[in-house]
């Protein structure tokens, strides 16, 4: 019988990466599957056709030498249940088996690794609100968290005191129990054991078996000055307690900061919206600003337009882990006072002409210069 292409088995272009390959034989190997498909030998066949396919596209070199040459390049390299086949190439899809199927050894490689009965703990997470200070200065808090402990009179075992587990007769300690479907040896996990490979006949009272309590634990927390809000710390082994032995989980402490009232962070850097009189605009004057790091002079020139931006160098916030910071930037806000009394607004009057001129000739040549351009639209329109 004539093979077919091994690219058409597959469904793939010659071009396919890799990758593409790979994921094409993981769907066929779950479409044609025995297990999923019981007493239907196309299925079956299908399934050895498109094994066969991924043995040699799978492989850079068989794969050159099927591309130059065709089935006869690869003449007895291919995949064949009864004779066997090179295993490495079919690395990366146990988890498909055991996941989908409940066995993780395929093709009767006869893995004799029992499963590991140490588990590590559960990792946890406990989301912090902190306030922009503390965010700045760094703070230490303690925290009550519900977690997995290890049971201290049983030691985590499960056993009540004076007891052993004993190995699973079943299984035999392995924690998997292997027999043969059609050309397959398949491992399942013990259901006796549930995959522990062995039996505790004696639970301890306190655990009732389980080796862990859910406690409430109380951590103390260190915030580093400078974090963010959405920094994700790590305290490691302060999560759940592990299985059997296991190692403890870690626990992950999400930061949230709050806002200031009137300080804006962007990075390292804080904005700071001061107000200033128009007549400090107008004639300058020296300020002392308040920053996190104490008051700095600040000096505003003459003339001072609305929204212009000052620098303090270094007044911002640190950088985790570093002893450089930020800056702090000083933006003026001229206010412009809504009632006068009758002596200001005398003085004031005095004064206008002499300060209103300069305006008055920059909105005239504003003005020109718009209605220049709409009589050249005219003309030519």
């Amino acid at each position: 019988m004539t093979k077919r292409d091994y690219y058409e088995v597959l469904e793939v272009n010659r071009s396919a990466t890799p990758e593409e390959i790979k994921r094409a034989y993981r769907k066929k190997a779950l479409q044609f599957h025995p297990d999923k498909n019981p007493d239907n030998h196309a299925a079956e066949e299908k399934f050895k056709e498109a094994a066969e396919a991924y043995s040699i596209l799978g492989n850079s070199e068989k794969r050159a030498q099927y591309d130059r040459f065709g089935h006869a390049g690869v003449s007895g390299s291919g995949f064949n249940f009864e004779r066997g086949f090179d295993p490495t190439v079919f690395s990366g899809f146990e988890d498909i088996f055991e996941s989908f199927f409940g066995f993780g050894d395929i093709f009767g490689r006869g893995s004799q690794r029992a499963r590991s009965r140490a588990q590590r703990g559960n990792d946890l997470q406990y989301e912090m609100q902190i306030t922009f200070l503390e965010s700045a200065f760094g703070t230490k808090s303690k925290l009550k968290i519900p977690v997995l402990e290890t049971c201290e009179k049983c030691s985590g075992s499960g056993a009540e005191p004076g007891s052993q587990p004993v190995t699973c007769s079943n299984c035999r300690g392995t924690g998997q129990v292997r027999y043969s479907q059609g050309f397959f040896t398949i491992a399942r996990t013990c259901a006796r054991c549930g995959g522990n490979g062995r039996i505790i006949e004696k639970p301890c009272s306190d655990c009732q078996g389980r080796g862990r309590l859910r406690r409430e634990k109380t951590i103390e927390v260190k915030i580093p000055a400078g974090v963010t809000s959405g920094t994700r710390l790590r305290l490691q082994g302060e999560g759940e307690a592990g299985l059997h032995g296991g190692p403890a989980g870690d626990l992950y402490i999400l930061v949230f900061v709050e806002q200031h009232p009137l300080l804006q962070r962007d990075g390292n850097d804080i904005l700071l919206e001061l107000p200033i009189s128009f007549i400090q605009a107008m004639f300058g004057t020296e300020l002392r600003v308040t920053t996190l790091w104490g008051d700095e002079k600040l000096k505003i020139p003459a003339g001072t337009q609305p929204d212009t931006v000052f620098r303090l160098r270094g007044k911002g916030f640190p950088e985790v882990g570093s002893s450089s910071r930020g800056d702090q930037y000083v933006r003026v806000k001229v206010e412009i006072p809504r009632k006068l009394s009758r002596e200001q607004k005398k003085l004031l009057e005095k004064l206008a002409p002499e300060i209103d001129a300069d305006a008055v000739k920059a909105q005239e040549q504003i003005f020109r210069k718009i209605r220049d351009s709409i009589g050249e639209f005219n003309k030519t329109n």
